[in-house]
């Protein structure tokens, strides 16, 4: 089994500044489009003002956004996300082996609603049930949702991912990756996840003392091979449950 530390949303530059928390509640803001393939601006979202601050009035709700991942409204208290990926990342995944019965925890750059402080935290999942490789053609229900990956190829190794998933509702120090005080990129890591076990951050000095990890600057998708270990499964369900109890 495979967890999956999937960066979206705003951050410094895809956007031009961290999330809100707003009421206690993280609202992550998806980035803003750049190939031509939205029907959804921030203003459909409801996120008109929020992409505005958050941008220092570079966006605004007539912008286009790529609203990516998507998560669906509950039926029979069960919510779907459809996430597309693309590209470099993609394949990296592949290369992975990520697949079905893998999970997605995505996290982002949020700021703190009292102080400012940013910080990454993690606001949703997605338990992967189905993977479409779009240039074998889009299913009538991704094209439906309007998903920016339905509208339009990204490239050729386009793929969505769908399954259950929830984003949360509340800001919990549970779902916090980052220490206290910050900077962003410095992470509380779990004390299951040690050096050699998460893509992208092979080099040893990324690996600090007392549980914490230097995160890399760029990159979406970081991929965490955790095997038949219990320790991760625990961990991972935990946050599942405090993103659903959100």
């Amino acid at each position: 089994m495979r967890i999956v530390f999937s960066r979206k949303g705003f951050d410094s530059s895809a956007g031009g500044g961290p999330s809100p928390i707003v009421d206690g509640r993280p609202i992550s803001l998806p980035i803003p489009d750049s190939k031509g393939a939205s029907r959804t601006t921030y203003a459909k979202r409801g996120l008109a003002e929020h992409a505005a601050k958050a941008s220092r009035g570079k966006l605004g709700g007539a912008n286009l956004c790529h609203d990516d991942p998507m998560f669906l409204p509950p039926k029979d208290g069960r919510g779907t996300c459809v996430f597309g990926q693309c590209g470099a990342a993609q394949t990296h995944l592949e290369r992975q082996g990520v697949g079905v019965g893998d999970v997605f925890v995505f996290f982002g750059l949020f700021a703190e609603e009292r102080t400012g402080e940013p910080h990454h935290r993690i606001f949703g999942y997605l338990e992967v049930e189905e993977i479409t490789h779009l240039v074998d053609g889009v299913p009538q229900m991704f094209a439906d949702l309007d998903h920016p990956h339905a509208i339009a190829m990204h490239a050729s190794n386009d793929a969505i991912w769908r399954g259950e998933g929830q984003v949360a509702s509340r800001a919990s120090d549970m779902l916090r990756l980052t220490v206290p005080e910050g900077p962003p990129s410095l992470w509380n890591r779990p004390a299951w996840l040690k050096h050699g076990g998460l893509s992208y951050h092979d080099r040893e000095d990324r690996w600090l003392p007392g549980r914490r990890l230097k995160s890399v600057a760029r990159g979406q998708e970081f991929v965490a091979d955790i095997g038949r270990r219990q320790a991760p499964r625990d961990w991972l369900s935990d946050i599942i449950a405090e993103i659903k109890a959100s």
